[in-house]
């Protein structure tokens, strides 16, 4: 049999005749090929299921192998390569109100650094490099230095204040021809921000908390703004915007982007902002699935507000996790320019 095995039929259960029993006795032999014994097409279903499940198991274990490599590549690369893989976006801005002497000036904007959460130092040194290889005019930092480990005590804090403060003496390398400024963010409001603001201060870095200066080019002039921390409730947009003529242009620096809706009532014309690190992970077609508060409506990239403009960057440091994918870190690159 074609089975191999030797079977004897139970009592009652003819078998077929063979083919050599049908050349001997004379009889014709049929067109249609013998059909098989009940219990030999029993035994065959048996092992057709077997080969059945033998190739199951090695389709099922393929394709485990590839799914795990798969995962291995795209978590090394969302873990190691990503997070290290700095970009510079440029950005050309018309701004209506911008005096003719500042027509062409350049901003380049970091933020987000997070230092040495997870990434080294070494990462914000090649971060200074780049932005000093664009020879930028203005240089603006939009906070989060430090990184708060939620359900720290006050001595923790200051240690992570502490931690994100080591990062101005690199920070100090920025170079630009009309001053470096910054704002400081939640995470550093959240540790003891004065620690983290006296560092900057000390490496000659302009820290705004409420308060704004001009910048004057050829007699002519426009103003950086910083507001404190909007998300702790240290922000104040009255004093943030006090003194500043209506009628001259301000560049607004804040950390959390979703404040715009407040800030351009105060005649700001663009708005730089951080904090949303664009989610981190973002995934194809869907976006970041997980978006910090104050930055779920202006998470990043560009947005129009009334009159004013807004920009959000990504950042250039990571927290929570130590990865990134498809929201690679980033250095703003602006260009100002006349409409």
């Amino acid at each position: 049999m074609r089975t191999g095995v030797v079977i004897t039929p139970p009592p009652g259960i003819e078998t077929a005749q063979s083919i050599d029993e049908m050349h001997k006795n004379g009889s014709e032999i049929p067109e249609e090929p013998i059909s098989l014994h009940p219990i030999e097409v029993h035994l065959l279903d048996q092992l057709e299921t077997a080969d059945t499940r033998q190739t199951t198991r090695r389709e099922f274990l393929r394709r485990g192998l590839i799914a795990g490599a798969g995962t291995v590549v795209l978590g090394s690369y969302a873990g190691i390569w990503e997070p290290r893989r700095v970009v510079v976006r440029r950005v050309e801005l018309r701004l209506p109100r911008l005096p003719e002497a500042f027509d062409g000036t350049t901003i380049a904007q970091i933020s987000d650094i997070h230092f040495e959460e997870f990434l080294p130092a070494s990462h914000i040194r090649d971060v200074v490099d780049e932005v000093n290889r664009l020879d930028p005019d203005i240089v603006a930092i939009t906070g989060d230095y430090a990184t708060k480990n939620w359900g720290e005590a006050n001595v923790g804090l200051r240690a992570s204040a502490k931690k994100g403060a080591e990062c101005a003496p690199i920070l100090a390398g920025l170079k630009s021809r009309f001053g470096r400024f910054a704002v400081l963010g939640n995470h550093d409001a959240s540790t003891q921000p004065d620690i983290v603001a006296d560092a900057l201060v000390q490496n000659r870095i302009t820290v705004l908390r409420n308060a704004s200066v001009p910048v004057e080019r050829n007699g002519a002039r426009i103003w950086i703004a910083g507001a404190d921390d909007v998300l702790q409730d240290y922000a104040d947009f009255p004093k943030t915007f006090h003194g500043i003529p209506r009628e001259e242009m301000t560049i607004a620096l804040v950390h959390e982007p979703d404040a715009a809706d407040k800030v351009q009532k105060y005649g700001a014309d663009l708005q730089l902002s951080g904090h949303s690190h664009g989610g981190q992970i973002r995934i194809p077609l869907i976006g970041a699935p997980v978006l910090p508060r104050l930055a779920r409506k202006y998470p990043l990239g560009f947005y129009q507000i009334g009159k004013m403009q807004l920009f959000t960057n990504p950042g250039v440091g990571v927290v929570t996790v130590p990865f990134r994918f498809d929201c690679p870190p980033e250095i703003t690159f602006f260009a100002l320019r006349r409409p």
